[in-house]
């Protein structure tokens, strides 16, 4: 009883004596927006505070959830893309006593309407640029239907292709991690939604590659691979942050004081908010450290998660928590001053019932396509061609298109779309190449599977016979559809399905095979490798892919991706990555040196792998100068030579490795890198620039330094270098 008479004195003290003000301008200045915001804060009841701090029940209908709106209890919704009822809540938030506008937020990733390649295929065209404009477009998609926050990017490095979120992100690499980190914010942004870079921090290095399973990083480890993304991010202007819902060294992330108040809010200064992933704060009670949800919600708001996506814990239990003095009224209303500035900034406040009249608005789809089917075209790594089997030529007779997949158009593996969302009908890759037939040329299509994923077969004999009557076939093969993705990690990581005995009996044939592979992770063709003249890496294309892809096959096109992954030979290498550390005993085929005793060392196809359809060659290294002090910044020019017979593009890339240290360093590490194309003899010098400041890595304690010491430089289109020498930098 006296808890109950002490809560309602507190809220009623809380309660301003105005109503619902006429709306002035919003600011726009960061000292105006604080002002603006502590105004606000000052005229909020405690459930008004809350209700900012949490999404709402999924269930439906929304009509209660429209009621709660009106009454100031909720600021944001989860998965609302239907744009009817984005106005009703709009309006109710507007008939509600402050005003505060909503967030609405999906999982705009890399679809709504139009389907991409997924990020892990963006990385692949080691184009930023080209991320920038698909999340543009992206964003464009869903902010014309009046969505205003995505949970993207997801930027966790990962060196385990077993585990599905691979295909989120842009690979092992922090660096190249990090580049794309920044143009994916950047293009959201720009088309209109704010971003909430994921998941904060080490949730790419599961044990095991298993989900949602724990993680044990070092210090210098966090800071040097894991961390470097999300301050790329956050540079580019992420306005909120992902807590990710896994342990690190026994503490989970939910909770974890160190990492979200300490690091992410303090140490690197982040003013956004905080959320939760889906329910994790719940699920502090799976991990063992908390009793209950309301016990779960005290340490997740103690420890700085400002939001709480979906349990249901801040809406129940913070109140009390502040009645009983568990949780102060300063951390509430920091929470809360965190998610109104977001929404300063980002201009909800200046928005009238006007602007949600027009929902949902055009979108330009032929600018939108055509984004998508640069995207892909730039992403497809070509791993192997032998025999010059690709392209496919006009002395190319019979081709035998073997695959369900290959006839199919909707298997654009985008629920992160949102799921449900509409998709456009898409050319299959059937259609594509039948269009492309020249004079004398003939395409025979077998499915081979009953299903495009290539679970079971439906007439092998048939697509053999074909295989039999072709000049050189085509077998294009989809990871299963329900094995990629969140939730969804691989022990094996083999053709899936019974796709690889369709290759064994196609191989049989003995006629020359070309290997597409739609995919989102690194695979383990170790087998298939042996058995095709050509393989193609083609991701899972989108919306315009298949049409890419047929470009691609038939030479209109030159493929020019690279590999943002390390393709293992098996699955016993993983975790297996360019950047390793050396050993005191390097591999030399002796027994007593770092090595398997039943598998090579060197994966299959190593980072930064990629062919196209001509060639080129590494000439020359030359630095500015040979030394540089910790202060100081030298230029390498890298000359590269086109020595095939027609135009292509090349991904020069700049690696170094700190030769003498005071701990192991990697053996090598992505400095720079620039795509550039070539007309066939044409040659090219690229000049990049290396700052001595950029070369430096954390100690246990976590302080960065840049050593005096000799250095090597390697340069090549891959991580298997070509041309390589030293360089020194000195204290003075």
């Amino acid at each position: 009883m006296r808890f109950l008479l002490l809560f309602t004195l507190f809220v009623l003290s809380a309660a301003p004596a105005a109503a619902n003000p006429v709306r002035e301008a919003a600011p726009r200045s960061p000292a105006a927006i604080e002002a603006a915001v502590g105004k606000l804060l000052g005229r909020m009841t405690l459930k008004e505070k809350i209700g900012q701090l949490h999404f709402p029940s999924l269930a439906f209908p929304h009509e209660p959830q429209i009621e709660a709106v009106r009454r100031g209890e909720i600021g944001a919704m989860l998965n609302v893309v239907d744009p009817r009822y984005i106005k009703a809540f709009a309006a109710a938030a507007r008939d509600s006593r402050l005003g505060i506008p909503m967030l609405y937020a999906i999982d705009a990733i890399y679809a709504l309407k139009i389907t991409f390649p997924p990020p892990l295929a963006w990385a692949a065209t080691w184009r930023p640029d080209l991320a920038e404009r698909a999340s543009y477009e992206v964003a464009r998609e869903a902010r014309a239907v009046g969505v205003n926050w995505t949970f993207a990017p997801m930027v966790d490095v990962s060196r385990d292709p077993r585990w599905g979120r691979v295909i989120e992100g842009a690979g092992e690499d922090a660096f190249l991690a990090s580049a794309f980190s920044a143009a994916r914010v950047s293009g959201y942004r720009r088309g209109g939604l704010a971003t909430s870079v994921k998941h904060f921090v080490g949730y790419g290095a599961p044990e095991g590659g298993r989900d949602y399973t724990g993680t044990e990083i070092s210090t210098p480890e966090l800071l040097d691979r894991y961390l470097p993304p999300f301050k790329a991010a956050l540079e580019a202007g992420s306005e909120t942050v992902m807590a990710s819902f896994n342990t690190i060294n026994g503490v989970p992330v939910t909770m974890n004081r160190a990492l979200v108040t300490d690091l992410l809010k303090k140490q690197l200064g982040f003013d956004g908010f905080v959320t939760s992933d889906f329910v994790a704060i719940g699920e502090l009670v799976n991990h063992g450290v908390a009793r209950d949800l309301e016990e779960a919600s005290v340490l997740a708001f103690k420890a700085g998660i400002d939001f709480d996506m979906a349990s249901g814990g801040y809406d129940l239990y913070l109140a009390r928590a502040v009645a009983d003095g568990r949780i102060k009224m300063a951390a509430i209303d920091d929470a809360v001053r965190r998610v109104l500035r977001v929404k300063y900034r980002l201009g909800l406040f200046d928005q009238t019932a006007a602007d949600f009249d027009g929902l949902p608005r055009a979108v330009d789809e032929v600018a939108v396509r055509q984004s998508a089917r640069e995207v892909a075209l730039e992403s497809f790594v070509l791993l192997k061609n032998e025999n010059a089997a690709l392209p496919l030529t006009s002395a190319t007779g019979t081709i035998a298109l073997i695959g369900t997949s290959a006839d199919s158009a909707q298997h654009d593996h985008s629920w992160w779309g949102p799921a449900g969302h509409q998709k456009p009908e898409t050319e299959t890759l059937r259609a594509a190449l039948e269009k492309r037939m020249r004079p004398g040329q003939t395409l025979i299509f077998e499915p081979a599977f009953a299903d495009p994923c290539g679970r079971e077969l439906k007439d092998k004999a048939a697509a053999v016979a074909a295989a039999k009557r072709a000049d050189v076939v085509v077998y294009n093969v989809i990871e299963d559809c329900e094995i990629q993705g969140e939730g969804v990690s691989r022990a094996k990581l083999t053709l899936s399905g019974r796709q690889q005995e369709m290759l064994d009996a196609l191989a049989a044939t003995g006629k020359p095979i070309v290997l597409v592979v739609e995919t989102g992770r690194a695979l383990v063709l170790a087998d298939a490798e042996r058995q095709v003249d050509a393989i193609l890496i083609a991701w899972h294309p989108g919306t315009e892919g298949r049409t890419a892809l047929a470009e691609v096959l038939t030479g209109e096109v030159s493929p020019s991706g690279k590999l943002p992954m390390t393709f293992p030979r098996s699955e016993g290498q993983i975790p297996i990555s360019y950047n390793l550390l050396p050993t005191g005993r390097p591999f030399t085929g002796s027994r007593y040196t770092t090595g398997y005793v039943d598998e090579k060392q060197t994966p299959l196809y190593p980072f930064g792998h990629g062919l196209t359809y001509t060639t080129f060659a590494y000439d020359e290294i030359v630095l500015s100068e040979p030394k540089m002090t910790v202060r100081g910044e030298i230029d390498v020019d890298v000359t590269v030579r086109n020595t095939g017979s027609r135009a292509g593009s090349e991904v020069v890339q700049l690696y170094t490795r700190q030769l003498v240290a005071s701990r192991s360093r990697p053996v090598k590490e992505l400095r720079a890198f620039e795509k550039i194309t070539l007309k066939p003899g044409e040659s090219r010098t690229v000049r990049f620039r290396l700052k001595a400041k950029d070369l430096g890595f954390h100690d246990d304690a976590g302080r960065y330094l840049v050593e005096a010491a000799p250095y090597k430089v390697m340069a090549g289109g891959s991580s298997d270098t070509a041309l390589a020498t030293d360089f020194l930098i000195t204290r003075e």
